[in-house]
C-alpha cells in the first residue's frame, strides 16, 4: 500500500460501511486495514449515528490518555469482539460530519506514521495528534537561562524515573503548578538546578516546597550544571527532550507538560545550542533537622503564619545534610514509580 493510495482506501472503506444497515446502538460496522502492528491490524468503523472512527489496536492493560472528548474528536478505549477475535482499541471518533475530509487526512497521517513504527501504534497515534495540535498553538516567550536550567534538571530526574517505568511522566507535577516537581500524593521529589553554582545553595519558593507529605517522604535533588558552548559536549536540552519522548509511553502527555513548562516542541530549533554538563547530582532526604521553613515548623514554634510570598536560600555545603548513596537514590526512584502503578 503506497502513501498516495491511502486516502482513497480509507474513503472507500468508510463509504462501504456507511451503505450498510445499522445493527445496534452500541455496535460498529468495522473494516480492517492493511496496516499491521505488533498489537494487531488497524481498522476504520462507522457507528449508528454515522460518525467515523479510526481503531488503533492496543494492549488491554494500557491506559488511554484523557482530555480528548469532543466536540469534534473523541478518544476512548473500546474492546471489540467478533466470532473469532477479541481486541482492545484506542477509538478515535469524528463527531462532526462536515469535518470528515479533515478527519480522513488525520487518519491517513496516523496510518503512515504507524507503518513506520509498528511496535507501538498508540504512540504513533499520539504523535500525530500532537502534530496537528501544534498547528493551532500560538508562540510565547522563550525560556530564560534560569528556566532552561530548571527544566533541564527536572528532565534529568524524569529520565531517571522513566528508566523504571515508561509511564513515570504522570508523576511530573511541577509544570501544573504543584509545590513539588514530582508527586504521587504520598512521596514527592523537589528538583533544584543552578548553572555554575558557587555552592550548594538552592533557592526555596514558599512554605510548602520543603513540606513532607503527610505519611510520606520528600527528596530534594540538587543539580549543579555548567552551560557549554561547544557542540557535541555535555547534553543538549533538545537531545534530552527527544530521549524523554522515546522512553515515555505517551508522547502527547509529555509534550503537553513541556508546553506548560514553557517549552513548545515546535520551537525546539531555538534551543539547539543549549547544552549543559552535569557537575553534580545529589539527592537529599528531607526530614527532621533538614534546613528549611515550612508552615508546620512555624506553627510548632508558636509563630503566626501570616507571611506571604516567602523565598529563601538554604546551604547544603559544609556541615549540611548527607546526600543519599547511589543505591539509595535508585531505591527511591523505584519506590516512587511502583507506588504510582
Amino acid at each position: 500500500m503506497s502513501a498516495p493510495l491511502v486516502p482513497q482506501l480509507v474513503e472507500r472503506h468508510w463509504t462501504a460501511l456507511e451503505a450498510q444497515p445499522t445493527t445496534g446502538e452500541h455496535r460498529l460496522r468495522v473494516a480492517r486495514l492493511p496496516v499491521t502492528t505488533d498489537e494487531g491490524d488497524l481498522a476504520v468503523a462507522v457507528d449508528h449515528e454515522g460518525h467515523r472512527h479510526l481503531l488503533v489496536p492496543v494492549n488491554s492493560r494500557l491506559k488511554i490518555r484523557s482530555g480528548l472528548d469532543g466536540p469534534v474528536l473523541r478518544l476512548r478505549k473500546r474492546p471489540l469482539e467478533d466470532e473469532d477475535t477479541y481486541q482492545t482499541y484506542a477509538d478515535l471518533a469524528c463527531l462532526r460530519s462536515d469535518l470528515n475530509d479533515l478527519f480522513t487526512k488525520l487518519c491517513v497521517d496516523v496510518l503512515v506514521t504507524t507503518r513506520a513504527a509498528p511496535a507501538n501504534p498508540v504512540k504513533a497515534l499520539y504523535r500525530v495528534l500532537d502534530r496537528w495540535k501544534a498547528l493551532f498553538r500560538t508562540h510565547g516567550p522563550l525560556l530564560g537561562p534560569e528556566q532552561l536550567a530548571g527544566l533541564f534538571g527536572e528532565l534529568l530526574v524524569l529520565d531517571r524515573l522513566l528508566q523504571h517505568d515508561a509511564g513515570a511522566h504522570r508523576l511530573w507535577t511541577g509544570p501544573k503548578g504543584h509545590h513539588h516537581d514530582f508527586s504521587t500524593g504520598v512521596d514527592a521529589i523537589e528538583v533544584k538546578a543552578a548553572v555554575d553554582p558557587s555552592g550548594r545553595r538552592p533557592r526555596i519558593h514558599g512554605l510548602d516546597q520543603l513540606a513532607v507529605p503527610d505519611g510520606g517522604s520528600l527528596c530534594l535533588v540538587w543539580i549543579g550544571l555548567h552551560r557549554l558552548t561547544v557542540s557535541g559536549k555535555g547534553t543538549g536540552l533538545v537531545d534530552l527532550v527527544e530521549r524523554t519522548l522515546r522512553r515515555c509511553d505517551d508522547e502527547s502527555a509529555v509534550l503537553a507538560l513541556l508546553s506548560e513548562a514553557g517549552y513548545r516542541h515546535f520551537e525546539g530549533d531555538h534551543y539547539r545550542d543549549v547544552r549543559f554538563a552535569v557537575g553534580e547530582e545529589l539527592w537529599y532526604e528531607v526530614g527532621p533537622g533538614f534546613p528549611g521553613l515550612t508552615t508546620g515548623a512555624l506553627v510548632a514554634a508558636g509563630l503566626p503564619v501570616s507571611v506571604l510570598d516567602v523565598e529563601y536560600t538554604i546551604d547544603l555545603a559544609g556541615e549540611g545534610p548527607t546526600p543519599l548513596t547511589s543505591d539509595a537514590v535508585s531505591r527511591v526512584a523505584e519506590r516512587i514509580v511502583q507506588e504510582s502503578a
